[in-house]
């Protein structure tokens, strides 16, 4: 058994287009895919990780199995009660209190994340680098670390060569469980050992309500704060609906009051007209799913890039049937 970085370019190059071929996913996809569990293998072996929760649509794909796309970048929280124990104090939840005191905790926690990126993860990221001689640079960028590798293979251009590692710190990330993250390419590569990770990951029910509440908030804006690529979150929902994870996420309404909380808190955000965006509204009766006018036209649009760079690992459905399981989901959890 060889690991798969002791191989020279060229075998690397052979090892991918054979589980290419043999799982009919693009090559340029299983590399990536294989930069990030390595990632995950770095940063749940390091002295941090206990305090560390994966999360988001990659802890979907690589943790649960739920959702057949490609997730290329990975979220990260770091338990506020680590980073940010002198400010919570005594208080039942690390929450602020007011608008003004999350102002000075957001401000404070951000400045010591970026800190602690810099003194801890990635130095240890480019000592690992360094010590395997690893065809990858390290950077930052305030509470993201870039792993920038050299391609073996490109696609379309939609997926850089480049794994984010995003950092939070803001929650506690819970509830989390133990979960086994392998490559993509596992299965079909015999004699090539593939790096692995068992890493806390964010329960899927949550991650569910972190997802709604965000494509809440679009629907109402007509926009994305995250960036262009945003029609991950109505996929991933349909098939954590799929997979039964939404019916215990609506049944569960304390776990839903308390993302409705720490999104009030930390995410507030407005109505074009200026009104605040009711959180506990829309966990409890009013959840939109389903954009109207030109925000509809850039979910379309969005969607299609997925479809044509290949990050859907199966057969995908159409943008429509997508937004009729979407308006269902709506409807199911207004309804409870």
């Amino acid at each position: 058994m060889v690991e798969f970085f002791e191989l020279s370019a060229g075998e690397r190059l052979e090892a991918l287009v054979q589980a290419a071929n043999a799982s009919g996913r693009p090559p340029h996809l299983l590399e990536k895919d294989i930069w990030v569990v390595w990632s995950l293998q770095h940063l749940f072996s390091a002295p941090y990780a206990p305090h560390l929760v994966f999360k988001g649509g990659t802890s979907l794909s690589k943790a649960y199995g739920i959702i057949q796309r490609f997730s290329e970048d990975v979220d990260l929280t770091y338990d506020i009660r680590t980073i940010a124990a002198d400010l919570i104090g005594d208080a039942d939840t690390p929450l602020p209190a007011s608008r003004s005191q999350e102002k000075k905790w957001s401000k404070e926690i951000r400045s010591r994340l970026v800190e602690w990126i810099g003194t801890e993860v990635s130095p240890r990221l480019q000592n690992d680098v360094e010590r395997h001689g690893l065809p990858t640079q390290v950077r930052t960028e305030g509470d993201r670390v870039l792993i920038d590798y050299t391609p073996l293979t490109s696609g379309t251009g939609y997926v850089p060569s480049v794994v984010m590692l995003e950092f939070g710190a803001r929650s506690t990330g819970e509830p989390w469980e133990l979960r086994s993250v392998h490559c993509d390419a596992t299965p079909h590569l015999s004699g090539v050992e593939l790096p692995e990770a068992s890493a806390q990951v964010m329960r899927a029910e949550r991650t569910f309500w972190e997802k709604a509440t965000a494509i809440h908030v679009f629907c109402v804006q007509g926009a994305f704060r995250g960036g262009n690529r945003f029609a991950r979150h109505w996929h991933d929902i349909t098939r954590l609906d799929d997979a039964g994870f939404t019916d215990a996420a609506m049944a569960d309404k304390t776990l839903a009051k308390a993302v409705a909380n720490h999104k009030s808190i930390f995410f507030a955000e407005k109505h074009p007209n200026g009104e605040p965006i009711d959180y506990h509204a829309a966990v409890s009766g009013n959840l939109r799913l389903v954009p109207s006018n030109s925000a509809l036209a850039k979910l379309a649009a969005d969607y299609q890039h997925m479809v044509d760079d290949g990050l859907f690992l199966d057969e995908v459905e159409s943008f429509d049937t997508l937004l009729r399981q979407c308006q269902t989901i709506q409807e199911k959890a207004n309804s409870i």
